[in-house]
């Protein structure tokens, strides 16, 4: 699943600081994507990862800063993607996926940057949402909605 995949490659280099394709394919493997060397090169290429200079004097792989349009386009199709439900609880937003999807679907949502969300935590099929106020997460709910077709 590119999409996903594509996702979490987005969320490690944000976390880590990675250096190589060989490292990358390493925690993709950690996190369940088997990968051939082929496969990482093209994601590079079609996610436009750049390499960056860090603190330390090494590179690391990032996101090309013009690349604001595309990418949200890209978070768009994962969570229409793999979105099936939610509901709320008071300030807590639960959002149901496609089994396996959660965190793409989760680094969907936190890529959004919207402000009334605090963060997400996500497990194989189910993400829970801290919103700020209940108020909030109504109001993420329609956007959600409205993203994946259904108001």
């Amino acid at each position: 699943m590119k999409v996903g995949r594509h996702a979490k490659i987005v969320d490690l280099i944000r976390k880590y600081d990675i250096e190589t394709q060989e490292e990358l394919g390493e925690y993709l493997n950690r996190e369940g994507f088997c990968v051939t060397q082929a496969t990482i090169s093209r994601d590079i290429r079609e996610l436009k990862l750049t390499k960056i200079s860090t603190d330390a004097g090494r590179q690391k792989y990032a996101l090309m800063q013009q690349q604001g349009e595309g990418m949200n386009e890209k978070y768009l199709h994962v969570l229409k993607a793999g979105f099936v439900s939610m509901d709320m609880a008071q300030n807590i937003l639960v959002v149901k996926t496609v089994s396996g999807m959660a965190m793409a679907v989760a680094a969907s949502i936190d890529a959004m940057h919207w402000p009334e969300v605090a963060g997400c935590i996500a497990g194989d099929d189910t993400i829970m949402c801290a919103i700020r106020s209940s108020e909030d997460t109504v109001q993420i709910m329609h956007k959600i909605s409205r993203i994946v077709g259904r108001e």
